[in-house]
């Protein structure tokens, strides 16, 4: 088949084809008399792995190293290995995002929540300060324990 073709199929433009090629991650082949590249069929469904893979957040590399060249040459330990590895990496991934989420709440919170006649200036030095006090540590659980202890401190002085 064609590129033209394949790239109707695909839904890739013809470069993005050509690059895949150039990368090693479909194989390459010889160009006809004409000039033309000629794809067998099962380049379509190595496509449709290359790109679902890269929606996975698998990088190119990646997927060079986890993918065989032909059907038959699939490495079954090393592409679970390889999967399971990039399922961790979206867990951590998660986990950074709601990190982020919660912050922005708090601060959204706080924007919203302005005292009455408090300058933006002071009310940003006070987020800025309840930022601090509720630090993200990333590699530990000690920021959810810190944030609580400092939430129940604060409910406790209010009441």
């Amino acid at each position: 088949m064609r590129i033209g073709e394949l790239a109707k199929i695909s839904g890739l433009a013809p470069s993005r084809i050509r690059f895949y090629e150039a990368s090693g991650l479909i194989k390459s082949v010889a160009r006809k008399a004409n000039g033309y590249r000629d794809y067998a069929p099962d380049t379509e469904w190595v496509l449709e792995i290359i790109t679902g893979a890269q929606a996975a957040g698998f990088s190119l590399e990646e997927i060079r190293q986890l993918m065989p060249m032909n059907a038959n040459g699939w490495q079954h330990d090393e592409l679970l290995g390889g999967l399971k590895q990039k399922v961790e990496e979206i867990e951590v991934l998660q986990q950074r995002l709601a990190q982020n989420k919660a912050q922005l709440l708090l601060v959204i919170e706080g924007i919203e929540g302005k005292p009455e006649g408090m300058a933006c200036a002071d009310n940003a030095q006070m987020l800025i300060n309840r930022l601090r006090e509720d630090a993200v540590v990333p590699a530990s659980g000690k920021r959810a324990a810190g944030a609580a202890r400092t939430k129940n401190a604060r409910q406790a002085s209010r009441t």
